[in-house]
């Protein structure tokens, strides 16, 4: 079992910045891939970024590319989502997520096993 929590969420401008953490226990986290998902509302989740094991490989959503930055702090079993040059249409409730057959990055959501219970996100205009 792994048991992730996020935090960071929040109220930001349009162009402001927000840093989402992540921490994980149950297991070790350098034994599994991780993600950073977004469900705004009336759409589907999607995932916005995706890294390895090791960290040494990321994946990003185009939509994200540029701006956010996924990153892992193995030792200290976290995880972190930097996002810079906010949008409106960056809005939704974030969640990280652990794939823990992978050794990633994994944009598949349905090769997730363990989810957190998400961050809201709102950026204003």
């Amino acid at each position: 079992q792994v048991q992730l929590v996020e935090s960071g969420g929040g109220l930001v401008q349009a162009g402001g910045s927000l840093r989402l953490s992540c921490a994980a226990s149950g297991r070790t986290l350098s034994s599994i891939a991780m993600g950073w998902f977004r469900r705004a509302p009336g759409k589907e989740r999607e995932c916005v970024a995706a890294i390895s094991r090791s960290g040494l490989a990321t994946y990003y959503a185009n939509s994200v590319k540029g701006r956010f930055t996924t990153s892992r702090d193995n030792p200290k079993n976290m995880i972190y989502l930097q996002m810079n040059s906010l949008r409106p249409e960056d809005t939704a409730a974030y969640y990280c997520a652990a794939a823990a057959d992978y050794y990633g990055p994994v944009k598949n959501q349905t090769e997730y096993n363990y989810w957190g219970q998400g961050t809201q996100v709102t950026v204003s205009s």
